[in-house]
């Protein structure tokens, strides 16, 4: 029988990128901490509505890469594709916009979508954001970037440029949407099917095609049918950027791929990663988005961050934390009579460092090869004529201590180490 693998677009967390994983995860919670963002957590799977709806019928999420299914009692459900739509039913449904406003929150959750795997790329991956929501101002635009902004810093990542752009409120996007089917009606022979289909759905997806990508240069451009009020929103956006330090380019042509964006969006990319697939995350403002899932008209805005894609680039430029041995210390017993003595003592030694404790029944040799190859510095062998007998396993020097001497003899040794810079 072969063994099973793992479904394709999935990838396991193992214990040497296990580091690197929560090194991440915790600097994003620490950053939107100090800004007054909270921890919120939502199901892995929804009704299907909150994402048709939400997300928008026209959207490649939509109607390609969702995992939809029906339950037991054959209510549709769909695996969570994306963050802010489910985000905003939590916060909405609890009403803790009637509470304060805006409110700040925070999250990390795994998303699903069906799509080509590739690197940074899966059909389970995970991603951190933050939303905030109830209040429609500038500065609150602003506010959302430089979290990322300052997250991204925290993280010591280099080559990260901001990409920004306004797609004004709805009624801007109805005159847009009929200049770009005026536009490219014409070329409806030359385009892919997709893009045929989208030309009918949602004209804006066009500018996104990557088969179609040559016709983008011509074709109309947002900022020719922005109100005097959606002009105005965006550049207060950017005098708040301005005051905060983050410089950015304004991309006329970044849309985004979600249906619920209005005025400003943005993606951070990065110049390792070529292509379709250098951003590494992005968002926006939603005013809209509580409407079309069935709640009062609520403003939000927010961001979502890739966390795969983030590890790809810090382990490229070396800033991610490396795997550490999983125990500084191997307690490692010579005969079956030392068992209980070495229990004891290795209970004794975890409130000092971390303690594996190897009692098998393999020869002792054995057990300091394997002590040596998880990385562990020092060994306490247990059960020999001479008493307890502390290893360096580095240096290979030893000593006799006893149990009322092991205590200090390690932390000198594990200090000595510490001083030395010896990892």
């Amino acid at each position: 029988m072969s063994p099973i693998a793992p479904p394709r677009g999935t990838k396991d967390l193992l214990p040497d990128e296990a580091p690197a994983w929560r090194w991440l995860h915790e600097t994003h919670a620490s950053v939107a901490g100090r800004h007054g963002y909270e921890l919120i957590d939502t199901p892995m799977f929804e009704a299907t509505d909150l994402f048709a709806r939400g997300v928008g019928s026209g959207t490649d999420v939509v109607e390609k890469e969702m995992y939809t299914f029906a339950d037991r009692g054959g209510r549709s459900l769909t695996l969570r594709p994306e963050g802010t739509a489910p985000v905003l039913r939590a916060v909405l449904g609890a009403r803790l916009e009637q509470r304060w406003r805006p409110v700040r929150v925070h999250y990390a959750m795994a998303m699903f979508r069906y799509d080509r795997p590739q690197a940074g790329r899966q059909r389970q991956f995970t991603q951190v954001g933050i939303e905030c929501i109830g209040d429609r101002d500038p500065s609150y635009d602003a506010e959302v970037i430089e979290v990322a902004w300052r997250f991204m810093a925290q993280l010591r990542i280099d080559g990260i440029s901001l990409q920004l752009n306004t797609l004004g409120d709805r009624d801007d996007r109805l005159r847009y949407r009929e200049a770009l089917s005026a536009y490219y009606t014409p070329l409806r022979d030359s385009l892919c099917d997709d893009c045929r289909r989208r030309l009918e759905v949602n004209p804006l997806r066009l500018l996104e095609c990557t088969r179609d990508a040559q016709h983008v240069a011509g074709a109309p451009l947002l900022r020719d049918h922005l109100s005097g009020e959606s002009r105005g929103y965006f550049a207060d956006v950017v005098t708040h950027l301005d005051e905060a330090g983050i410089p950015y380019t304004h991309n006329q042509r970044l849309v985004r791929g979600l249906d619920y964006y209005a005025h400003t969006a943005f993606e951070f990319w990065h110049t390792s990663l070529a292509g379709a697939q250098n951003a590494l995350g992005g968002g926006g403002r939603y005013d809209g988005l509580a409407e079309e899932i069935g709640f009062p008209a609520t403003a939000g805005v927010g961001y979502a961050l890739g966390v795969e894609r983030l590890l790809i680039v810090a382990a490229n430029q070396g800033v991610a934390p490396v795997a550490q041995p999983p125990a500084q210390l191997v307690v490692c017993t010579a005969t079956a009579a030392g068992a209980k003595e070495a229990r004891k003592i290795a209970r004794h030694l975890r409130d000092r460092t971390t303690v594996i404790a190897d009692l098998s029944a393999r020869r002792l040799d054995k057990k300091l090869r394997d002590a040596d190859r998880l990385g562990a510095r020092l060994a306490l062998l247990v059960g020999l004529d001479e008493g307890l007998v502390l290893r360096n396993l580095r240096t290979r020097a030893q000593q006799v201590v006893t149990a009322d001497t092991v205590l200090d003899a390690v932390s000198a040794e594990l200090l000595q180490a510490a001083q030395e810079g010896v990892p």
